[in-house]
This record gives C-alpha cells, sequence and structure tokens, in this order.
C-alpha cells in the first residue's frame, strides 16, 4: 500500500488561488515560499516534489505544514529571533553615562585633564563607577549604536598669521604652475 504524503488537515479556510494571492502580495521572497509551500500541498504534490522543486529539504517541508496545520497563516508566517545577549548596562546606568557624555568632560568628572572622551576613559569610567569591564571596540560599538559619532580634534595655532598663510599658499599655488612635473 503507498503512503499519502504531507496532508493539511486544516486548511484554516484557506483556498488554492487565495494562497496564491497571499504569496503574490508577500514582499519577502522566503515568506512567500512559505506559503508556496501550503499551495503545493494543497495542490496535491507530495513534500519531497515540493522540496525539490522550491529548493529546500524535506524536513523544512514537513515543518511548514505542521506549522500551518496547526495554527494556521499566522503559526506559519511567524519568526522568532534570539534575544541577544545581555547589555553590560542598566537602562539608568546607559542613560547616566549618555549624560555624562553628552554634558561634561573628563576633566569635569574628576578623570584626569582631558578636555575629550575617548574609549580609553570611558573604559575606566566603566570599571570604577559602574564595576563593568567592557572592550574598547565594544566601547566603540555601543557609542555608535547610541548615536555618537568619532571626531578627531582639530588643532588651531594661537600665534598663527593670517596674512603670512594666505602669501604662502600663493606662492604654492605659482610654484605648481610655473615647476614642470616630469615623473620617470
Amino acid at each position: 500500500m503507498r503512503k499519502k504524503g504531507l496532508q493539511i488537515t486544516n486548511d484554516h479556510g484557506w483556498t488554492i488561488e487565495r494562497l496564491q494571492e497571499q504569496e503574490r502580495k508577500m514582499k519577502k521572497a522566503n515568506m512567500a515560499k512559505r506559503i508556496a509551500v501550503i499551495r503545493l500541498i494543497m495542490q496535491g504534490y507530495l513534500g519531497i516534489q515540493v522540496a525539490e522543486l522550491l529548493n529546500l529539504h524535506r524536513e523544512t517541508v514537513s515543518i511548514y505544514v505542521q506549522k500551518f496545520t496547526q495554527g494556521g497563516m499566522d503559526a506559519l508566517l511567524e519568526r522568532r529571533y534570539a534575544p541577544g545577549r545581555k547589555p553590560y548596562l542598566s537602562p539608568e546606568e546607559e542613560r547616566e553615562l549618555k549624560k555624562m557624555l553628552e554634558e561634561s568632560t573628563p576633566a569635569d568628572e574628576g578623570y584626569g585633564i582631558e578636555t575629550g572622551w575617548n574609549t580609553r576613559i570611558i573604559q575606566h569610567v566603566l570599571e570604577e563607577k559602574f564595576s563593568v569591564t567592557m572592550s574598547r571596540g565594544g566601547i566603540g560599538d555601543m557609542l555608535h549604536r547610541w548615536g555618537f559619532r568619532y571626531t578627531r580634534p582639530t588643532y588651531t595655532l594661537k600665534r598663527a598669521n593670517p596674512q603670512k598663510q594666505k602669501e604662502f599658499q600663493q606662492e604654492m599655488e605659482l610654484i605648481k604652475k610655473t615647476c614642470p612635473t616630469t615623473w620617470s
């Protein structure tokens, strides 16, 4: 006696035509593929055939059919993502650190004579104030997530003479225009 293969025992009111329409509306290809699995099984294809047609593993086809049969379209299209790693700082600690970085300098907070924050100083603050050890790269990533951007400090020379600088730039332009450059 021949096996019947995968079957959908509860179609939850979905017809082949409605499934085809829903499949076309789907913006995400992987979700459209899930609906296609159900449609093809309803049309009478075997699980192995559906797996070959859609380039899926046969167990994946079976899982999609099982999800749809048990919970309908919502269960079929549900995606659960991993929650990710637990943050090093609590929300209150994050707010406190952000406020400190935005409104003060390391010198104001008693961390040396620096006028700007860097990952080395923040690493020291985290260890001292919150008892948290983070790598400097991790701190940089955290700051980036918070919307902070790294900028290098720019220096201005206090005793620079703007007139002499302008004359020097004009002289350099003249030299560039008059001297032929020969590259061998």
